[in-house]
Formats: structure tokens, C-alpha cells, sequence
């Protein structure tokens, strides 16, 4: 990356992250919820985009461990009355666990035999969700969670979450930039070459799909917060099937564009289903002109005009 590019995105970065911080103050109070709810869905884009984009892992069921971190929060605050502290923080380390279990299973296929297998541990963790009524609500879900008077504060809460947001991407950028980085991106672009020089390739691959339960678990649990309850819908395979969409919307190639897909499909979602209830055929149109017309996704194509070289006069 050169001097000028690092200058653009630096300079970018710096207006995005001064536009956060003057949002509340600047827009009404169901800005700031649809802001918060950006902040997390983004963040759980880019935490799955470390398995999509830099290790070639297709997952179809990631939103088992978005839903292990929000009922985590949920039950330890209501059933077990821990702290809110203690729940937040032991919703990505649940989370991640769970990633490793099944993980561990799941590794060992390839393709399409991968990413069917991810999907149905996740239907599992759903199907336990919806039918342990005793535990989990059932159906109902979870509601009427203890959550502390300041997180019931939708501005309060979107610092809390900015602040939260932006420490843990900044610590998978650190993990993308990094060696552990480049070993994914080897291995999505060639993991036969990648053991043949001594690329521990399933051990990096259980290692990034741990790391990526984690942050989904985080986003999990701040979710739970922002909805002020927990449900079952929250494992469906819609919501893995939205996550993927995210990040393809934004760019799976580059760290930021899952979230900039977050931030589109949601104020998408907003707009359109104010003026009609047929939102699944305005999705339908946008997969079809990403297909066609962004194959690398929004972020993407933005990097790709900029490196284009200037027509000759």
C-alpha cells in the first residue's frame, strides 16, 4: 500500500470515527439505536469475515455462536444473577468454546461438506433454544432481563458499544495484518501448497474459527442488550444467511467492507420496510446487481477504481 492510499484511508477512518462520536448529539434517539445495531452487526460481519474472506471457510450456521453469546448475557443475568460485567464478558468466552467443540468437527471436511456441517450444529443450538422452555423460554425467548438503569440508555449504550466495537476491531486488524493473517490468506488460496511447506492448516483453521466464535459471541451478547431480550431467532439460519450477506455486500477481501455491508443492509432495511413489506424482493435486486455488478463487493469496488490506471490523453 503506498503513501497515498494510507494518507486516504487514514484521513477517512479519522471522519468516520469523529462522526461516531458526535452522533448521538446530532440525531434523534432511534438514529443512535439503528447506529448501535450498525456497531454490532458489524461487528459480528468482520468477525466472520475472518473465516470467509482471509481463511476461505464458508460457515452457514455462524449465527450459533451469536446466539450462544446473547443467551449467555440473557440466563446469567436473570437465572444465575451475576453481574452485568461478568455476563458480558463471559458471552464471547462461551461463545468461543463452542467454536472450538464444533470446530473440531468440523474442520475435517472441505467445500460444501464444511459449511453444510457448520449449519447443522447450528440448527441444533437453535432447535435446543426453541424447545428447552424451562431454560431458554422456548419460542418466547428471554425478556425482562436485569440489564443495569445506564445500559437502558440508548446513548449511554452506543458509547458503550463504540467503545467496545472499536478495541475488538482493532484487535482482529492487528490479527489480519499480522503473520497469523497471512498463514489464513495462504491457506484460502492454496491449503494443499500451504502443508506441503509445513502449515499446520487445520490447526490455524480451528484457531480463526475460536477467534471468530469469540467476537460473534461479543456481538451476541451486546445485541441481546440493544433488543433488551433474547430469541430463538437470533440461531436461525437466517441470521447466518444475513452475516454472509453483509460481507459480501461490503467486500469479503478487504477488513472493513463486511461492516460497511452491515451498515447498508440495515439502513436498507429501514427505509424500505417503511414503504413496503416486500423487503425480500428489494434484497433479491441487490444480490443480483452485487452478482453482476460488484463481485468484490462495495469496499472492493471502490479499491478497484482507485487502482485502475488513468485513460491515456
Amino acid at each position: 500500500m503506498d503513501q497515498r492510499s494510507r494518507w486516504w484511508q487514514g484521513a477517512l477512518l479519522a471522519l468516520a470515527m469523529g462522526l461516531a462520536l458526535v452522533w448521538p448529539s446530532l440525531f434523534s434517539e432511534m438514529s443512535v439505536f439503528v447506529a448501535t445495531e450498525i456497531l454490532v452487526m458489524g461487528l459480528f460481519a468482520v468477525a466472520f469475515n475472518l473465516m470467509l474472506g482471509y481463511a476461505g471457510m464458508v460457515s452457514f450456521g455462524h449465527a450459533a455462536y451469536f446466539g450462544i453469546g446473547g443467551y449467555t448475557v440473557a440466563l446469567l443475568l436473570k437465572k444465575a444473577g451475576a453481574s452485568f460485567a461478568l455476563s458480558l464478558l463471559a458471552a464471547p468466552l462461551l461463545a468461543a468454546v463452542a467454536a472450538l467443540i464444533i470446530g473440531y468437527f468440523c474442520i475435517r471436511l472441505t467445500a460444501i461438506y464444511f459449511s453444510m456441517l457448520t449449519l447443522a450444529f447450528s440448527q441444533i443450538v437453535w432447535a435446543a433454544a426453541f424447545k428447552w422452555y424451562d431454560f431458554t423460554g422456548g419460542d418466547n425467548g428471554i425478556t425482562r432481563i436485569p440489564f443495569p438503569a445506564w445500559a437502558m440508555s440508548y446513548t449511554a449504550f452506543y458509547y458503550f458499544t463504540l467503545a467496545l466495537v472499536g478495541v475488538s476491531l482493532l484487535v482482529l486488524y492487528c490479527l489480519t495484518v499480522s503473520p497469523f493473517g497471512r498463514v489464513l490468506q495462504a491457506i484460502r488460496e492454496n491449503p494443499e501448497r500451504a502443508e506441503f511447506i509445513g502449515i499446520n492448516v487445520r490447526g490455524y483453521e480451528l484457531l480463526a474459527f475460536a477467534i471468530s466464535g469469540f467476537f460473534s459471541g461479543l456481538a451476541g451478547g451486546l445485541f441481546t442488550v440493544l433488543q433488551r431480550g433474547v430469541y430463538p431467532d437470533f440461531i436461525f439460519w437466517t441470521k447466518s444467511a444475513e452475516v454472509i450477506l453483509m460481507a459480501i455486500l461490503g467486500g469479503i477481501y478487504t477488513f472493513f467492507g463486511p461492516l460497511l455491508g452491515a451498515a447498508v443492509l440495515i439502513y436498507l432495511d429501514k427505509i424500505v420496510t417503511e414503504y413496503t413489506e416486500y423487503w425480500s424482493v428489494i434484497l433479491g435486486v441487490i444480490l443480483l446487481l452485487l452478482l453482476f455488478f460488484f463481485p468484490g463487493g462495495l469496499l472492493g469496488f471502490v479499491q478497484r477504481l482507485r487502482r485502475s490506471p488513468a485513460p491515456r490523453q
